[in-house]
């Protein structure tokens, strides 16, 4: 499968109770199809899939597959430090329907290398669906080398990388790699860093998995499209437009920033899972500056 284009990490909006709010959600997909995105990934890491239980994380892939109905790409985040934990979320997501599943590298239990192509390699014979591997090491502790990716390129099923390691160059090794093997064309990279988002297209990435998407979708549809037309004197007009807003949306820990500007805006998304709270009144005050300068409130 090809993945380009723009994709939204999507939050999962709660009710006051704790619940997750289905009606908002729904709201929330419809929204940003309308705003021209190519994609939605639910229950990611940007949902808080690390607090949702099992039965709400099918809920979320279920309800995102059936508001879809077809009209843009659905990926559903289905990683685990466990192998068969994994495998058993993947298995669900292709069954209700969805295109894709992205799934992060083992957090804690730190794999070695050789053993994170084994954990990919055994989930992707193990299912029919196509694999985003996710790499965050900031998040995980872990970093994927590039020689590692390269052999999960090799791999059927495994069709793409969301990378998050914050390095122009390792993208840009990662591509040379990928073209030397003649993967080039069978294998995507995917920005997992916003505001790297216009240099990493530019040395070889074919989209992003945005969680600022949620908030400034117009202008990040905008930006992906102009790079994807070589429009790159536009592209950098849009970057420098939204840089103030997207550093101010991971001020705090994801997704508590895009979260907090989302209810500023209107839109569904309601209360945090613990661990994560509120924003700090400072770091709230940035955050408002720089919604009111995007002109989104």
């Amino acid at each position: 499968m090809n993945f380009e284009g723009t994709y939204v990490a999507m939050v999962t909006p709660f009710l006051k109770d704790g619940t997750i709010d289905e009606e908002g959600f729904r709201s929330n997909i419809n929204y940003l199809i309308e705003k021209g995105v190519n994609g939605l990934v639910g229950a990611g890491t940007t949902g808080e899939s690390a607090t949702v239980n099992h039965e709400e994380h099918q809920q979320i892939i279920d309800i995102l597959v059936d508001e879809v109905d077809g009209r843009v790409e659905t990926i559903a985040g289905t990683g685990s430090n466990s192998t068969s934990e994994a495998i058993s979320l993947t298995k669900y997501a292709g069954d209700a329907g969805a295109d894709a599943a992205l799934l992060i590298t083992p957090y804690y239990n730190k794999p070695q290398q050789h053993a994170l192509i084994e954990h990919y390699g055994t989930i992707a014979q193990a299912t029919d669906i196509p694999i985003i591997a996710y790499n965050v090491p900031s998040r995980t502790g872990l970093n994927m080398d590039v020689s590692t990716i390269v052999e999960l390129a090799k791999i059927e099923g495994i069709d793409a990388i969301k990378e998050a390691s914050g390095s122009v160059d390792k993208v840009s090794d990662i591509y040379r790699a990928l073209t030397h093997e003649g993967l080039e064309d069978d294998f995507n990279i995917l920005s997992g860093e916003d505001s790297l988002t216009l240099p990493l297209m530019a040395v070889g990435a074919t989209g992003v998995i945005s969680a600022s998407a949620n908030v400034d979708t117009r202008r990040m549809v905008l930006m992906v499209d102009s790079i994807l037309n070589d429009d790159y004197t536009r592209a950098m007009e849009l970057h420098y437009e939204m840089v103030e807003l997207i550093r101010a949306l991971f001020i705090e820990t994801n997704p508590v920033p895009v979260k907090t500007a989302m209810r500023l805006m209107g839109l569904p998304a309601g209360p945090f899972r613990q661990p994560l709270s509120d924003m700090k009144e400072e770091n709230l005050e940035i955050l408002k500056k720089a919604l009111k300068n995007s002109q989104l409130i």
